[in-house]
């Protein structure tokens, strides 16, 4: 572990600090990441009655947590990119576990629409996928930002567990 590595709850992290900028001061994760996902879910949930949205689900592409706040108009992005950095790495990586889960869902949507020649035959389908299968891992991110994660659904593998087995004797 760095001597000048950030640490959740102390200096430019401190809890006060963000609360105030909307990230979660235990896990360090903004629900603001979500928006991202949000986004594209409320285009395929209006696919039925407005079949035109199908350009802009296609034109959509996932984001990591780190290219998301890069890119967004979020106040303190710079403060969430750090604190992402600062949370620990299995929340991390049960995060990025849901979120694959989430991108692998919308890009079977966006194929369905890419090789289905009208897309009215496949819209109420992938609308009920939307709210069926892509909310409910929205859902189970947010708890993950939010701490809410018992601590057997989390399972680290290679990379994860090495540095959480590190951290412990750090």
């Amino acid at each position: 572990m760095e001597l000048d590595a950030p640490v959740l709850g102390a200096g430019l992290l401190s809890a006060d600090r963000l609360e105030q900028a909307n990230i979660n001061p235990s896990t360090g994760l903004a629900t603001d990441y979500l928006n991202h996902f949000n986004e594209v879910v409320m285009l395929l949930e209006m696919l039925p009655a407005m079949p035109d949205c199908a350009t802009d689900v296609l034109d959509w592409e996932p984001l990591d947590y780190e290219a998301h706040f890069e890119s967004s108009n979020f106040s303190d992005k710079k403060l969430a990119i750090l604190a992402y950095h600062a949370a620990p790495v299995k929340l991390r990586s049960h995060l990025e576990k849901q979120v694959s889960q989430i991108n692998e869902a919308v890009h079977t949507a966006q194929e369905l629409i890419r090789t289905t020649p009208d897309i009215s035959i496949v819209a109420q389908q992938i609308a009920d996928v939307a709210t069926n299968e892509i909310k409910p891992l929205i859902s189970s991110a947010s708890g993950v930002i939010h701490g809410h994660v018992r601590p057997d659904a989390i399972q680290l593998e290679g990379d994860d567990a090495q540095a959480e087995i590190d951290a412990l004797f750090a």
